[in-house]
C-alpha cells in the first residue's frame, strides 16, 4: 500500500504556462490588450491617492479639481464607501470622513514617456488641492503604471 503523502517527483523546473491556461470568467485581459494594440495608445497612472473631508461638510470636488489638464491628462475621483484604513495619522476615525480615491492618468502613444509631464501635473494638482476648503485632506503618490 502506498503512502497517500507520497508525491511524484517533478521532471524539471516549473514551466510558465500562463499564456496557455484559460482565463477566469470575467477576465478581460485579451480585450484590454486588443484595445491597446488597435489604438496604439495606452493610459498610464501618473498619480494615485486619496482625498477626504468631513462627511457633514458640503464639499463638491468638481468645483476645486480640474477634470482634465493639457497633454491628455485626466483627473478622476471616486467616492469610496469606506476608507481602506481605520484611522488617519492624526487619530481621526476614517468613518467620520468622506474618502475619495484619486487617480491622475495620461493617455500616451506607445513609445512615449508618460512621466515627462509628471512634475508639471503634480504642481497643478497641488495648487488645486491647496485651494480646497478647510478640512479637506489628501495623500497623493507617484504611480507610473499602465492602466491597461
Amino acid at each position: 500500500m502506498s503512502d497517500p503523502h507520497d508525491q511524484p517527483e517533478l521532471a524539471g523546473p516549473p514551466v510558465d504556462d500562463a499564456d496557455q491556461r484559460p482565463e477566469a470568467p470575467g477576465d478581460d485581459r485579451d480585450v484590454r490588450r486588443g484595445a491597446r494594440a488597435q489604438a496604439g495608445r495606452r493610459a498610464v497612472r501618473l498619480l494615485q491617492g486619496y482625498v477626504w473631508h468631513p462627511r457633514e461638510a458640503p464639499v463638491d470636488l468638481a468645483t476645486h479639481l480640474p477634470a482634465t489638464l493639457d497633454g491628455d491628462v485626466h483627473v478622476l475621483w471616486d467616492p469610496m464607501p469606506a476608507a481602506p484604513f481605520t484611522f488617519f495619522d492624526d487619530g481621526t476615525l476614517s468613518a467620520t470622513q468622506q474618502v475619495y480615491q484619486l487617480t491622475v492618468l495620461r493617455f500616451v502613444d506607445d513609445g512615449d514617456d508618460a512621466a515627462t509631464v509628471l512634475a508639471w501635473v503634480a504642481e497643478r494638482l497641488q495648487a488645486a488641492l491647496e485651494g480646497t476648503p478647510e478640512g479637506v485632506g489628501w495623500q497623493v503618490l507617484e504611480d507610473l503604471r499602465d492602466v491597461f
